[in-house]
């Protein structure tokens, strides 16, 4: 019997990825339009990815299926020239965990599901503008030097 527990549990273990279990395939985001620094209301945007389409009215939210394809955010409002703003997948660190819990396998449920990817929680898309989207990372400071 000890030794069927210890093989279902290591089975849930080796079939299922840590970032799945975590935060799972969707990610919540919202979305800003601006105009010459001006906030847009009522823009329509369509944001699509290799997983999905989905829409919403600016200022706005909506959930997204995660993928390693980044996410094209296209806004339109009579009036003003279209925004289309391409939003940066980038992988989570949580999903490097898989190596050490997963496995394998783990990693490739995570990759596979886009599970292991994430968007910026906040996507801004200026009118009239074609642009790359990438959330600021700021890096620790590590050493500190001192001139003399």
């Amino acid at each position: 019997m000890k030794k069927f527990i210890a093989l279902a549990i290591a089975v849930a273990v080796l079939n299922s990825g840590c970032a799945s279990i975590v935060n799972g395939q969707n990610q919540s985001l919202s979305v800003q339009a601006r105009s010459k620094g001006d906030q847009v209301v009522d823009a329509n945007c369509k944001l699509s990815n290799d997983k999905g389409v989905w829409y919403l009215k600016t200022p706005g939210s909506t959930t997204v299926r995660r993928s390693y394809e980044n996410l094209a955010v296209l806004c339109e409002k009579p009036g003003l020239e279209a925004g289309l703003t391409s939003a940066k997948s980038s992988t989570k660190a949580m999903a490097f965990g898989n190596i050490l819990f997963g496995g394998l396998i783990g990693v490739g449920v995570d990759t596979m599901s886009g599970a292991a990817y994430d968007y910026p929680d906040m996507i801004v898309v200026d009118m009239g503008v074609n642009q790359v989207f990438t959330p600021v990372v700021v890096a620790p400071v590590t050493e500190i030097q001192v001139s003399n």
